[in-house]
């Protein structure tokens, strides 16, 4: 029995001459929030499109529950839940219709955590899904995947387009999960405030490759924000080690680093930087430097 509910080694996934997924290697263990994090085309969707079995890898391998994701049991996909950024639901049909259906199709349904989770939300059973709003119908799908008591439940950007109500209730439905029950949850978004509020393992991707897999704290601590009086650096700042940006303000420069200490800042004094300072960096600037740096941009942007 393995340690971990979800792994990858070397896997590769290529279309034509692009590689979604380059040389993977990854590991999630059961139990907890583990939020994956990258711009779009990182490989986030082709990675749980792989697990699923949905996609066949160009090379390496993939494992869900223990099961090679090249041939998954229904006993294994049954243990998975998946809820997507569009909810998609039969429009046709009524909301207990819906339900009435997955019911019969998980015998390990958990009519009390459906009842928990749905209160957070507003759904009237009898009326049709094509009537009920995208928050709503996230709630619903929530439910519902809770409901089956997967071993494994995975968020795809859950909460796009939701209103700041619809949101608050998906997130704390989410928590309730979690604490009460024994799901590995794999939360994928953009939004930061919600990674902060969720995530106990931060993922990161970019470009089809895994760039980081630590708590948030840990990775805040892999970036660094440098601040001194402006000089004509420039040139010779983007070749130092660690280097992923920097941007010209109020005659100072302000320079992001990753994985550099106090030796940093004692080589920018050597280049001629005055008034050199270390500044606090919350989760959304460090991951933002971290994801852009390898992204056309301007010399000035940060």
């Amino acid at each position: 029995m393995t340690n971990y509910c979800i792994e990858t080694e070397g896997l590769t996934k290529r279309f034509g001459k692009k590689s979604a997924l380059k040389d993977l290697t990854l590991e999630i263990p059961y139990g907890g929030i583990h939020a994956i994090v990258g711009s779009n085309g990182a490989g986030k969707s082709t990675l749980f499109r792989t697990l699923l079995g949905v996609e066949t890898p160009s090379a390496g391998r993939s494992t869900l529950l223990g099961e090679s994701s090249l041939s998954l049991s229904p006993e294994v996909r049954g243990r998975v839940g998946y809820v997507n950024e569009e909810h998609t639901l039969p429009l046709w049909m009524r909301a207990k219709s819906v339900i009435a259906m997955q019911k019969s199709l998980y015998p390990e349904w958990n009519e009390e955590i459906f009842n928990q989770v749905i209160s957070y939300f507003d759904v009237d059973p009898s009326q049709k899904v094509s009537g009920l709003s995208r928050g709503e119908r996230a709630g619903l799908n929530l439910s519902m995947a809770l409901a089956q008591r997967p071993e494994v439940l995975i968020l795809d950007e859950p909460t796009l387009g939701l209103d700041v109500v619809a949101r608050q209730s998906f997130l704390e439905a989410v928590m309730f999960t979690e604490t009460h029950d024994k799901t590995t949850i794999i939360y994928c978004s953009h939004q930061m405030e919600e990674i902060e509020r969720l995530a106990e393992q931060l993922i990161i991707l970019e470009k089809g490759e895994l760039k980081n897999n630590s708590s948030p704290d840990a990775f805040v601590e892999r970036v660094q924000y440098w601040v001194f009086n402006h000089i004509d650096v420039t040139n010779q700042i983007k070749t130092l080690p660690g280097y992923l940006s920097h941007k010209a303000i109020d005659g100072q420069l302000h320079v992001m680093t990753a994985d550099q200490g106090d030796e940093f800042g004692q080589i920018l004094s050597e280049l001629g930087a005055a008034d050199v300072s270390r500044m606090p960096i919350n989760l959304e600037r460090a991951v933002n430097a971290f994801l852009t740096a390898n992204h056309n941009k301007p010399d000035s942007a940060l």
